[in-house]
């Protein structure tokens, strides 16, 4: 990521997890720091498990297969959606204010999350972040599953990661010795 130091590049941590891997990245590259907020559109069952994301803008992103194969009506897909952007319209006003998110047109943007499990996250926030007129969409994430990668990389430009993992199961809090949500108070404290 040396290449980047010092060149106007914005670091975007995906709320919340991705501050505490965002800040020091942004304080080593000498680069600015913002946060974006993404949230995982949970199964109606299941609140610890995703079939796709909604971001600050609205952009939305589906997981069509994984949808499918647990048998989501539209109906349900509806509900999950309009339930998700009141959660990041929510999270926005918490994080933000009236403060607008940085300007990303022309500029290259690295987006840090604590990990990718499916990747879906990751996706919506790229998708985001390129509507806005980012130059160039480059993650930067401690662990991934291989598939993830492979996922997003049609989004993105340049994926950074150091512990890969693959096989049937992952889950991103198993990649870490500690682990625990952020909270949005913490988020706030460490971005300040």
């Amino acid at each position: 990521m040396e290449p980047l130091r010092g060149t106007g590049a914005l670091v975007l941590a995906i709320m919340a997890g991705g501050v505490p891997v965002a800040v020091p990245l942004a304080r080593e590259l000498g680069l600015a720091l913002d946060a974006a907020v993404v949230s995982n559109i949970t199964l109606p069952w299941n609140t610890e498990a995703g079939y796709g994301a909604v971001a600050f803008d609205g952009t939305v992103r589906i997981n069509e297969p994984l949808r499918e194969s647990v048998g989501l009506t539209d109906t349900d897909v509806q509900r999950g959606i309009a339930a998700t952007r009141e959660k990041v319209a929510r999270r926005v006003r918490e994080l933000r204010g009236e403060r607008p998110l940085p300007k990303v047109a022309g500029r290259s943007v690295i987006l840090c999350d604590d990990g990718l499990a499916s990747g879906f996250t990751m996706m919506t926030a790229a998708q985001a972040v390129r509507a806005a007129g980012a130059q160039a969409v480059i993650v930067a994430v401690p662990t991934a599953h291989d598939e993830a990668i492979r996922r997003i990389s049609g989004d993105v430009d340049c994926v950074y990661c150091c512990n890969v993992r693959r096989g049937y199961r992952f889950a991103v809090a198993s990649a870490y010795r500690q682990w625990r949500d952020v909270t949005l108070a913490e988020a706030r404290g460490l971005l300040s």
